[in-house]
C-alpha cells in the first residue's frame, strides 16, 4: 500500500500550490495555440554566437574555475562590472553591497526568508508578480495589497494602510514594488510617489523591497531614478537580473543591499545551494566587461517596443468598447480589463477553444479581486501572433457581453 505523501508535508510545502501561469502554459503545448501567456523573453534577443565563443573561451582559458565551487556572493568581477554599469544610472556601493543569487526568483525567496516570520505583514502592489506573492506566502506572512493607478500604487491609501496596521499592532516588515513597467500591469511608479513611499517607510519604519528587473526595457519616456538610488538609510533592497537584458538561462541576478543585510542574506543563501553556478557569472562577466551589453539592451528594446506597439493597436481594433487596457511604457506585459461580470478563469476555457491563451488576472491580487482582468504578454510571441492572438481574444470576450 502507498503512503499518502499529503501526511509528511511540513505546514509551508502543504499551503503551496502550484503556479497558475505554469499550470497554464502546460495547456498551451499546442502549437496551435497563441500564447499571450507566458513572460518569456523573445529568442531572438539571445546573442548565441557571442555566448558560443565566450563559453568556449572559458573552458579554454578558466576551465578548473568555471568548474569548481564558487563564493556565495558571487564572482567579485561580475558584481563590480554589474555596479559600474548601475553607477551611469546613479545607483552607487561597494561589493559589500552587492551578492549573485540563482535568478531574481531566489532573491525574492532570500528576501521572505530573511525578513518574515508567521504573521508578519508585506504590503503588496495589487496586482502583483504572482512569483512573488508565493515566495512570501510561503513564510507564513500576511499580505496586504494597495491598489494602483497609471502612476502606480496610490500613496494616500498605503498612508491609510499603514496606520490601521499599527494600530491593530501588526508588524509591517516591508512594501514590495515592482517600481518600472510592473509585472502584471505594465505602470510604472512616478517620481513623486517614489518620494513618497520612502517617506512612508522611514515614518513607519518598515523596509522597502525594490524589484527592477524591467528599467532597461524602456521604449519611450524620460526614466526615472531607482528608489534604492533616492533612498540613503540602508533601508532599500533592490533586485536585478540578467535575465530580461541578456537572457533567462544563465540564471543570474543580484541584490543591493546595505552591507549587514546583504551578509545575511549570504548566509541564507549558503543553506539554499552554497553558490551560484559559476560558469554562469564568468560567462556574463565577459560579455559585460566586453562593452556588448549597452548594444544588447538598446537592440532588445527596439524588438520589444515594436511588438508592444502592434499588441496596443490590437487591442484599439479588435477588443470592445467595454474593455480596458494599460498603456506600458516598457518591459512585457498589458493588462485588460473586461466588465465585472466576466470572470477571466471561465473565459480562459473559451480561449483555449479558439486557440489564444493568456494568464487570468485574479492569481495576481492579494486580496483575491481582479477576476474580470487578464494578463496580456507581447514579449515572446511574433508580430503576427500579436495581431492574431488578440483578434481571437477580442472574439472571445465580445461573445460573453451582455447584450444591452
Amino acid at each position: 500500500m502507498s503512503i499518502n505523501a499529503n501526511d509528511f508535508y511540513s505546514e509551508i510545502a502543504a499551503k503551496m500550490n502550484a503556479s497558475a501561469i505554469r499550470e497554464i502554459l502546460k495547456l498551451v503545448q499546442n502549437p496551435k495555440v497563441i500564447s499571450l501567456a507566458g513572460g518569456m523573453p523573445d529568442p531572438n534577443t539571445f546573442p548565441v554566437e557571442d555566448i558560443k565563443e565566450i563559453t568556449q573561451k572559458v573552458l579554454t582559458e578558466n576551465s578548473a574555475r568555471a568548474l569548481q565551487y564558487s563564493s556565495t556572493e558571487g564572482l567579485p568581477g561580475l558584481r563590480r562590472c554589474i555596479l559600474d554599469n548601475l553607477a551611469k544610472d546613479d545607483v552607487h556601493g561597494e561589493l559589500d553591497n552587492i551578492m549573485i543569487s540563482s535568478g531574481s526568483q531566489q532573491g525574492l525567496d532570500l528576501v521572505g526568508k530573511a525578513f518574515l516570520s508567521p504573521g508578519d505583514v508585506a504590503i503588496v502592489e495589487l496586482p502583483s508578480y504572482l512569483a512573488a506573492l508565493n515566495a512570501f506566502k510561503s513564510y507564513g506572512c500576511e499580505m496586504v495589497g494597495i491598489p494602483m493607478d497609471d502612476d502606480g500604487m496610490k500613496m494616500d491609501v498605503l498612508k491609510e494602510k499603514l496606520i490601521q496596521l499599527k494600530n491593530t499592532g501588526k508588524r509591517v516588515k516591508f512594501i514590495y514594488t515592482i517600481s518600472n513597467f510592473q509585472n502584471p500591469a505594465g505602470v510604472t511608479l512616478s517620481l513623486e510617489r517614489r518620494k513618497k513611499l520612502i517617506e512612508l517607510a522611514h515614518d513607519f519604519n518598515v523596509l522597502i523591497v525594490e524589484d527592477n528587473p524591467y528599467e532597461k526595457l524602456r521604449f519611450e519616456g524620460k526614466s526615472i531614478p531607482s528608489i534604492y538610488s533616492m533612498e540613503k538609510n540602508g533601508s532599500v533592497v533592490s533586485l536585478g537580473t540578467f535575465s530580461k537584458i541578456l537572457c533567462p538561462g544563465l540564471r543570474l541576478a543580484w541584490i543591493l543591499g546595505n552591507k549587514e543585510i546583504i551578509r545575511k542574506m549570504a548566509i541564507l543563501k549558503q543553506a539554499t545551494d552554497l553558490c551560484t553556478n559559476i560558469i554562469g557569472q564568468l560567462i556574463a562577466f565577459e560579455y559585460c566587461s566586453s562593452g556588448k551589453l549597452e548594444n544588447r539592451i538598446n537592440s532588445n528594446v527596439n524588438i520589444y517596443r515594436k511588438k508592444r506597439d502592434v499588441m496596443l493597436n490590437a487591442l484599439e481594433k479588435y477588443f470592445p468598447p467595454e474593455t480596458s487596457w494599460t498603456k506600458p511604457q516598457g518591459g512585457f506585459f498589458v493588462v485588460a480589463s473586461l466588465p465585472d461580470y466576466i470572470d477571466t478563469e471561465e473565459l480562459f476555457k473559451e480561449a483555449i477553444k479558439e486557440n489564444v491563451a493568456y494568464v487570468p488576472g485574479s492569481p495576481f491580487f492579494a486580496d483575491g479581486k481582479g477576476k474580470n482582468t487578464m494578463r496580456l504578454s507581447f514579449c515572446y510571441p511574433s508580430l503576427e501572433d500579436i495581431e492574431e492572438g488578440i483578434k481571437r481574444l477580442g472574439r472571445v470576450i465580445s461573445k460573453n457581453l451582455k447584450k444591452k
